[in-house]
């Protein structure tokens, strides 16, 4: 049976995981930042999903395809980006070689199917988090995925893009998360932010996660200082951050309640992936009792 939202916020191994799932983003960024800038906010994210899940064939649609006024009409009736800033991300994906123009059953229509490489990186998305699910219940969901992925993605990614589409606790976690994932690399902001967790006693007020540069942040995801002061300053004016000394100096701090937003998102966007790949995979069978938890640390 899939796991639900409510038993991994219950699962005291999930922060291992949701550690490791902040660091394999980081990971990707650093390897491709092109391609990690489609994970760097929630529109650009929400897009990238629905693209996918539009040339797949979008559940209960009854067709594939993707074209440019299908998604772009997809993107407004779903509330997830204006008719400008739909276009605009069409645009961008074909620039940067992730989508490519392919003949379809309309020669009056543009055609586009993702490339390899943006199937790549989506792929290895899906798998990450196949494996760190597996961690949890010792289940080989992963390496069924990888025995054929581009097939895999094809059938799980759609029933994975339709349930984030719908999905308020994951479109919607709380006012803090929300900040950070709207705003531009704000979404990579917050995960190296949540990386450095130490642990997170789930009674506590907050958590120091030691010193913080502002210097290191900038240069390692392109975020001007005023975007980052900016962000910054927002999120402690709502209590979520903070430096232990005045003038943002000392250790810097989480708030509980801003860690637990972005721990109930984890908690539903992966009961939604595990919903999705049991569909598919059918139930998982656990190899073992238990698993050990993962690393935190990606190599």
């Amino acid at each position: 049976m899939a796991f639900t939202a409510k038993n991994l916020s219950a699962e005291d191994r999930f922060l291992a995981a949701i550690l490791h799932c902040a660091n394999q983003m980081l990971s990707i960024y650093r390897e491709s930042p092109r391609i990690a800038s489609i994970f760097a906010a929630q529109q650009r994210w929400l897009m990238a999903h629905a693209g996918f899940a539009l040339h797949y064939g979008y559940p209960d649609d009854g067709r594939s395809g993707l074209y440019s006024g299908r998604f772009i009409d997809f993107a407004v009736k779903n509330d997830i980006a204006s008719r400008n800033t739909a276009a605009a991300f069409m645009q961008e994906m074909l620039a940067y070689r992730f989508l490519r123009a392919v003949p379809g059953p309309d020669k009056r229509t543009r055609y586009l199917e993702p490339t390899e490489i943006a199937e790549q990186h989506f792929i290895r998305w899906l798998v990450a988090h196949m494996m760190i699910l597996d961690s949890i219940d010792g289940a080989k969901r992963a390496d069924k995925i990888s025995a054929d992925p581009s097939a895999m993605m094809a059938a799980i990614q759609p029933l994975i893009a339709k349930a984030i589409i719908g999905s308020e606790a994951v479109r919607n976690p709380g006012p803090t998360f929300n900040l950070f994932n709207w705003a531009n690399s704000g979404g990579l902001v917050m995960d190296y932010l949540i990386s450095r967790l130490p642990e997170f006693p789930r009674t506590a007020e907050r958590v120091v996660i030691g010193p913080l540069s502002l210097r290191e942040i900038r240069e390692q995801f392109m975020i001007s200082n005023t975007h980052l002061k900016r962000l910054l300053t927002q999120a402690a004016n709502m209590g979520s951050v903070g430096w232990t000394e005045p003038s943002r100096k000392g250790d810097f701090w989480l708030s509980g309640p801003f860690i637990l937003e972005y721990w109930n998102y984890q908690a539903s966007k992966f009961a939604i992936i595990d919903a999705a790949a049991e569909a598919v995979l059918g139930p998982a069978v656990h190899d073992e009792p238990q698993a050990q938890p993962i690393s935190s640390k990606v190599p």
